[in-house]
């Protein structure tokens, strides 16, 4: 459904076939695991049994001399690097930091952390030589959620680290908060002491995973010449070269990552782990190294998502939202750089709210590192914020949709950064849930029950780089370097073809490595249809005006009196002379040679997005099993490119949604180790939990962009936790704080059994 018109495209909004389909369905295509080298040896990595624990000492003689080991490696092997800011696109690290992560130093900081990687010429071999790996630890207490890390007397990760003031200064205590920041604008005290209203609550999220179904994998080849080859899936090709530049001191010019296809990412295939050790392995053995995790490694070793302990309050006056005020303390991993941030920076952005304070604080903690995942902070900090706003709405008695409508953000409303919101679409996806069939319908039975929540992410922009050459026959090949997670190759190829007013199947586009193409940030933050989309434009346009002065050139002419229009070129005085593109596309040679159109940006103005969701659950009050009844999600995608895919996106982040609200955690006990470490134990969505999920696409032009777009793929993740929370309130009658609402869990909180 759309809700607003839009100018008369010939390519974008339709729904053609995806390019990488074929080699997909047909088991085709390469994935990470997939590379086969000439003299290819297989790697194993050695991860610590404790969460928290120094390492006295490393004996890695006995595995060096087994049969078949090639190479052994430990964080010795890595160069000393500073702790200079390495922006991976979501989320920045220290080179430091990371190089700790890939291979721990003195000290375990997670059950997973790696500890020794092994080359041997088979992975049997390999996996043997690490169990000969001997390892004397010093085993410390772990401390496994933010609220004791935060504790005076907690167990320290890092004994050097101090945290930092709400000013920005650093204190003098040592302390797992890495960093505190705050936000703070108007009156507070005053607003609150003015209240009709005031909700005060505290909630509890838990660390979850992407769900991808590939596992992190690196081959790397270091070749004598001293120059190193990556073959690996992630999300950000260059993000991966930088990254390797910095961890193995070598210049980008000598690091070439190729991207291979990804079996999924989600923010989660953004940092490095095997990569660098792969290289390491790589250089001492002078092989080429394949790494390949298992899913219990992906599990305990990778970034999940954080989890946190919010407290939050909220006022309303005259049934406008006064005041806000919201702690949000996020679990950063073994080391800094959780998303409580970006949590802090979205949660109040759907949202009109001029008298606020926002503590944000980043804690350490023995788990894995966090990495991205879908809008990351913003569904935790939404969790808190959203169900406040729904027991504020029941409170003065006003419809839940009504109320945020009635206090939404619009142009030129100030997020609590301080920056003004530019042309949005807040109020009209409010709009669009209330008129759905879905909230007009009632919701009748025992145990039922309606919730909603609203939801904002800011979209990235970033820098991208695109090259399109023009072929004889009037194709176009697009060079990219952004990798394809969920049809982009198709959303660019589209926006090439409508630029130049030709078919879509006259685009072959193609991802390609870092030595191929300029610059593009990560695929990740719903920046890469908009900014690689913009990117591509200026490439379309590039062609444009070569072919201009190729016409004039064949028409002798002057380029002012040539027009390019509807896919071809016309003299603008002359009706007898016109070309179509095909045509001038065969005159390359005789026209000036190769044609080539390119488009570098740094794209400033993605546009931010808002999203809806309207959600019927009924309860068994007996197993504690919620079921879904009904979904809906209304969101301002800007322009729908391919219509398809903006769906798919929309209902995938649903999903993943309902899975963190109902189902999934990571489950550690009291010595640090995670309970459930594999796919059979941590339980996610099939669709045999699920309805259908149905799609109101709002289209509010991105003025941004030449066609409008907005991001799409962040969005959806953001309302689900707290829209079901307050459908199961509105079926219970009790307020659920604690992810994920369990069966185990309803059942304890209704029958009072904690």
């Amino acid at each position: 459904m759309t809700t607003t018109e839009k100018p008369d495209y010939k390519v974008i909004g339709t729904r053609p076939i995806r390019p990488d389909g074929v080699e997909k369905v047909t088991g085709k295509a390469l994935y990470g695991a997939d590379i086969h080298l000439p003299d290819l040896v297989q790697g194993a990595v050695l991860r610590s049994p404790h969460a928290h624990a120094r390492i006295l000492s490393i004996d890695t003689s006995a595995a060096e001399a087994m049969p078949g080991v090639l190479a052994v490696v430990t964080h010795s092997d890595l160069p000393v690097v500073a702790d200079k800011v390495l922006d991976m696109g979501e989320g920045a690290s220290t080179a430091s930091d990371m190089s700790k992560n890939v291979l721990a130093a003195d000290k375990a900081l997670y059950r997973g952390h790696a500890v020794a990687g092994v080359a041997a010429t088979n992975v049997h071999d390999a996996l043997t030589a690490i169990e000969a790996i001997k390892v004397e630890y010093e085993v410390l207490p772990p401390v496994l959620n933010v609220q004791d890390a935060m504790r005076d007397d907690a167990p320290l990760l890092d004994a050097s680290r101090h945290t930092r003031t709400p000013t920005g200064e650093e204190s003098e205590n040592a302390s797992n908060v890495a960093a505190h920041n705050r936000f703070e604008g108007g009156d507070v005290e005053a607003a609150f002491a003015d209240a009709d209203i005031v909700v005060e609550r505290e909630f509890d999220t838990k660390m979850v995973h992407q769900g991808y179904i590939e596992p992190h994998n690196g081959t790397a080849n270091w070749n004598s010449d001293g120059t190193l080859t990556v073959w690996t899936s992630t999300q950000g090709a260059f993000a991966v070269r930088g990254a390797l530049a910095e961890l193995l001191q070598l210049p980008v010019s000598r690091i070439r990552v190729i991207p291979m296809e990804i079996g999924g990412g989600f923010g989660g295939k953004i940092g490095v782990y095997l990569e660098p050790v792969a290289a390491l392995l790589s250089r001492k053995c002078g092989r080429p190294v394949q790494l390949t995790m298992d899913r219990t490694d992906v599990f305990q070793a990778t970034g999940p998502t954080s989890g946190g302990h919010m407290r939050g309050k909220i006022a309303v006056k005259d049934g406008k939202i006064t005041a806000a005020e919201v702690s949000l303390a996020f679990e950063a991993g073994a080391f800094p750089g959780s998303p409580v941030m970006a949590g802090a920076m979205c949660m109040l952005s759907p949202y009109e709210v001029e008298n606020f304070k926002v503590d944000a604080y980043d804690v350490v903690v023995n788990k894995p590192k966090v990495a991205a995942y879908r809008a990351p902070g913003a569904p935790n900090a939404s969790f808190c914020v959203e169900q406040l706003i729904d027991e504020l709405a029941r409170e003065t008695g006003a419809d839940p949709l009504q109320f945020r409508l009635s206090n939404s953000a619009r142009e030129g409303t100030r997020m609590i950064t301080g920056v003004a919101h530019p042309r949005i679409g807040q109020e009209e996806t409010v709009q669009a849930a209330q008129a759905s069939d879905h909230y007009q319908s009632p919701i009748e039975g025992p145990n039922r029950g309606r919730g909603v929540a609203g939801g904002f992410w800011f979209n990235a922009g970033m820098q991208s780089s695109v090259v399109a050459s023009v072929n004889p026959d009037g194709t176009v090949n697009l060079i990219e370097g952004s990798t394809d997670i969920g049809g982009t190759r198709a959303a660019l190829a589209m926006q090439l073809a409508e630029t130049l007013g030709i078919e879509y199947d006259s685009v072959r586009p193609t991802v390609v490595d870092t030595d191929s193409v300029g610059h593009n940030d990560v695929t990740g933050g719903s920046r890469t249809a908009y900014a690689s989309g913009q990117a591509v434009y200026e490439a379309g346009l590039d062609i444009q005006q070569q072919m201009v002065a190729r016409a004039a050139q064949l028409w002798e002419c002057e380029a002012e009196d040539v027009e390019y229009a509807d896919g071809g070129l016309r003299h603008t005085s002359d009706s007898e002379k016109t070309m179509t593109f095909a045509e001038l596309a065969g005159k390359q040679m005789e026209t000036g040679g190769p044609l080539q159109g390119r488009g570098s940006v740094v794209a400033r103005s993605p546009g931010a997005a808002f999203g809806v969701h309207v959600v019927d659950v009924e309860v068994d009050p007996d197993t504690g099993k919620v079921d879904i009844l009904r979904y809906t999600i209304a969101q301002d995608v800007g322009t729908a490119v391919h219509p398809a895919y903006v769906e798919g996106q929309m209902q995938g982040g649903v999903v993943q949604g309902i899975g963190w609200a109902l189902n999934e955690e990571y489950y550690y006990g009291e010595d640090g180790r995670m309970e459930n470490a594999s796919f059979l134990d941590y339980r996610m969505p099939t669709s045999l939990d699920l309805p259908m999920i149905d799609t109101i696409i709002v289209e509010v032009p991105n003025p941004g962009h030449p066609f409008g777009v907005r991001g799409v793929g962040e969005v959806p993740i953001v309302p689900p936790l707290a829209a079901i929370a307050n459908a199961v309130h509105d079926a219970t009658g009790h307020r659920f704080t604690e992810l994920p609402i369990s069966p185990r869990r309803v059942v304890e909180e209704l029958h009072n059994l904690q």
